[in-house]
């Protein structure tokens, strides 16, 4: 089975081409797929499939080609993911499955059509537009943290740390506990605390998250939604850009004049390769090796982030083994620190001057 590897802000996937969605995609394989010791390692796998091809999506088909199937490390589905929506733009575009389209390329969902524009190594996603509509609590540890609920087409809990508590301190090794009344098929937890000015944004925001079925991540695109819906919304801002820096880099989401919102942030293919299927779901200590394409090189790959990670030969041959980083030397060259560059082109493609740049007053 044919896979690649990307990821944007360092939340990462396996990606699966099963246009006619032929593949039988199960939540032991995906789980096996991303254990990050017995097989490729990711926060999720995206499977590429028309959209006419798989039944979640059949419905979209007048309106999209694609449909992104994404499902999380632990095996379970998934209704959307903004990081995995540019990635998946960005598989599209490299494999010559797709053409940039100036009112954005429609990708399917689960949560619904959202369409991509790209501008060099950024991707920006119209995203379906955030949901503030309860208020709820977080706990980690003896810390009980006020949150709003924000529906992203995905379900978030948006809580800001007071009384000098710091991101870092927070123990995310665990899930947080919530309100399971309020949120009844799990949720995504993001902590945030208020950062500087930073050049091209109205607000700035740090953020850490709690991704529901992955566990803690580097990044995630549908938390950073919520939480700039929430960071503007507390501003009294009905537009506006929001830079929310994650672990894994910078991602921008604003709210422009004419009611849309916009994730924008980089997205980068760092490398392809060939699963060896009975091997990886063997459970034996070959499949601990990540045996690939059946070359002991390909074993050997490690996915860092770092550079010389993207040029990772994982397929045991030199032509596939090539890093496939998003079709630019300056994206091959984002794989380790390059993201927060990357993230500050900071408006949308498309957006009106001066959407999203006004001052606090």
């Amino acid at each position: 089975m044919l896979f690649t590897k990307g990821h944007g802000t360092g939340n990462d996937f396996v990606i699966l081409p099963d246009p006619d969605g032929a593949l039988e995609l199960t939540p032991a394989l995906v789980a096996a797929l991303c254990d990050r010791h017995r097989g490729i390692g990711a926060d999720g796998v995206l499977r590429v499939v028309r959209t006419a091809k798989h039944p979640d999506s059949a419905g979209y088909a007048a309106e999209a080609e694609w449909f992104m199937d994404y499902w999380n490390a632990d095996g379970s589905i998934a209704e959307m993911c903004g990081n995995g929506v540019r990635v998946f733009t960005r598989y599209l575009l490299t494999h010559g499955l797709a053409e940039p389209a100036p009112a954005g390329l429609p990708v399917a969902t689960r949560a619904g059509i959202v369409h991509a524009v790209i501008s060099g190594d950024l991707i920006s996603v119209h995203m379906r537009t955030p949901e503030v509509y309860a208020a709820g609590t977080a706990t980690v540890g003896p810390l009980t943290v006020p949150g709003l609920a924000v529906d992203c087409g995905n379900p978030h809990l948006v809580a800001a740390l007071h009384d000098g508590v710091r991101l870092e301190s927070l123990d995310l090794h665990v899930p947080p506990g919530y309100d399971p009344a309020l949120f009844t098929e799990g949720v995504n937890v993001e902590f945030t605390t208020p950062g500087a000015a930073v050049p091209g944004a109205d607000l700035h925001v740090h953020m850490r998250v709690y991704e529901r079925g992955s566990a803690e991540t580097l990044s995630c695109g549908s938390g950073a939604l919520a939480v700039g819906a929430v960071a503007l919304r507390d501003a009294g801002l009905e537009q506006g850009t929001v830079a929310v820096d994650v672990p894994g880099g910078r991602l921008r989401v604003t709210a422009d004049d004419q009611g849309r919102w916009w994730l924008a942030g980089p997205a980068v293919l760092v490398a392809t390769g060939e699963i060896d299927l009975s091997t990886l779901l063997s459970g034996s200590s070959a499949a601990g090796e990540a045996v690939l394409s059946g070359s002991s090189a390909a074993g050997e790959a490690v996915l860092s982030g770092s550079s010389a990670a993207g040029e990772a030969v994982l397929s045991g041959s030199s032509a596939a083994g090539e890093a496939v980083l998003s079709g630019s030397s300056a994206a091959g060259d984002a794989v380790s620190s390059g993201f927060s560059v990357a993230g500050e082109a900071a408006m949308p493609p498309g957006l009106p001057a001066g959407a999203g740049s006004g001052a606090l007053g």
